[in-house]
């Protein structure tokens, strides 16, 4: 991206966004075919990716009445760590596609939100660069990580990102091959110019298979296990968390290696289609292990009743994807910052009219 400026007046708040979907089509009309295409897109014939957005209203909240509510607190403990809400930026790749400045972008606009990031492996910049940014607009982040065939390159990429301030790692568990994304098989990700992925390796050879019998992505590693969480562990002082969890006994068989929390994803729908919503699994998932460690969770969530309705569930925090995504593309680190004030407020509104005043007292007997 060689220009940028932002969506209408520039101020999200002038411009009328009051609610997280507004920003869907605006962003629509800034990005090009190809990236939006990758942006909106799901897997087969994205059911999953539907059905991740209606399956949190599928859930009826009851309310409790006559309870102070007067004052409202968001704020969880995670890892030791005090964060004001449990709404974390969910990793998405390559944000220079949506603004000049990239993850820099994103990580100004979320630590004026209170929100910690998350930075995707395929980020734009050199995890140096943006521990040097987060460092500098006094942002908490954490590090997603794709482990790659050669293991050592997924150390050395660690290695910089504990050093460059990463606060944990969140290792994703559930993308041994690619997904059938036909949008992005009509339009491969990386063709653009000028769009790099820095802190993947260049000398991997690419897969020469036509993209209609092509399966494997030639940089990630189709032989993880649980093996690589303990190794993973027992490297890094920092937490690490397995993200891409659907089932109970993975749960377990993740906590048990030395996972520090498991995040409950089917990769925003983009990976296996028809696979369940993780609204749907989210409370067996916590009947194993929620008593032990974190469980958290990403897809679909539109609105502050979602987040509630899975922490009622069990989640202890709740992660934020393409939303992050409209908001940096129409309105840079101020649309970010937005789009968590969005949740954030519906959240504290739902607590209010739930007789929750603070989110630790969310648990099923609102459902």
């Amino acid at each position: 991206m060689t220009s940028w400026s932002p969506r209408a007046s520039g101020d999200p708040v002038a411009d009328g966004w009051v609610a997280i979907h507004q920003a869907e089509s605006w962003a629509s009309e800034r990005i090009d075919h190809q990236t939006w295409d990758y942006v909106r897109g799901g897997a087969g014939d994205e059911v999953s990716l539907r059905d991740n957005v209606s399956a949190w209203s599928q859930h009826r909240l009851r309310p409790h009445v006559m309870t102070d509510v007067s004052a409202l607190d968001t704020s969880i403990t995670m890892f030791g760590e005090r964060l004001a809400h449990p709404i974390v930026l969910a990793p998405t790749a390559s944000h220079a596609r949506y603004h000049p400045d990239g993850e820099i972008a994103t990580l100004r606009g979320a630590a004026a939100a209170e929100a910690v990031t998350t930075i995707s492996t395929l980020a734009s910049f050199p995890i140096a660069d943006i521990g040097t940014g987060a460092a500098a607009h006094d942002a908490s982040w954490w590090m997603q990580v794709y482990i790659q065939r050669d293991r050592s390159h997924t150390f050395d990429l660690l290695d910089q990102a504990v050093e460059s301030g990463a606060r944990a790692l969140v290792v994703t568990v559930d993308t041994p091959s690619l997904g059938a994304r036909d949008r992005d098989k009509r339009n491969p990700f990386g063709a653009p110019a000028g769009i790099t992925f820095p802190n993947v390796p260049s000398h991997v050879e690419a897969d020469s298979t036509p993209a209609h019998r092509r399966i494997w992505n030639p940089h990630l590693a189709n032989d993880v296990t649980a093996a690589d969480i303990t190794a993973l562990r027992e490297r890094y002082r920092v937490p690490v968390l397995t993200k891409g969890i659907l089932r109970a006994d993975d749960a377990r068989r993740a906590v048990d290696a030395g996972a520090s929390a498991v995040v409950v994803s089917n990769h925003g729908g983009r990976n296996l289609d028809s696979a369940p919503a993780t609204a749907d699994v989210l409370a067996a998932i916590v009947g194993e292990v929620g008593g032990e460690v974190p469980v958290l969770v990403d897809g679909g969530i539109r609105r502050g009743t979602d987040i509630a309705t899975a922490l009622c569930l069990g989640a202890s925090a709740v992660l934020i994807g393409r939303p992050i995504i409209w908001g940096l593309s129409t309105y840079g680190d101020a649309g970010v910052t937005h789009a968590v004030d969005i949740l954030r407020t519906e959240l504290e509104m739902a607590m209010a009219l739930l007789g929750a005043p603070t989110v630790g007292e969310l648990n099923q007997d609102f459902l």
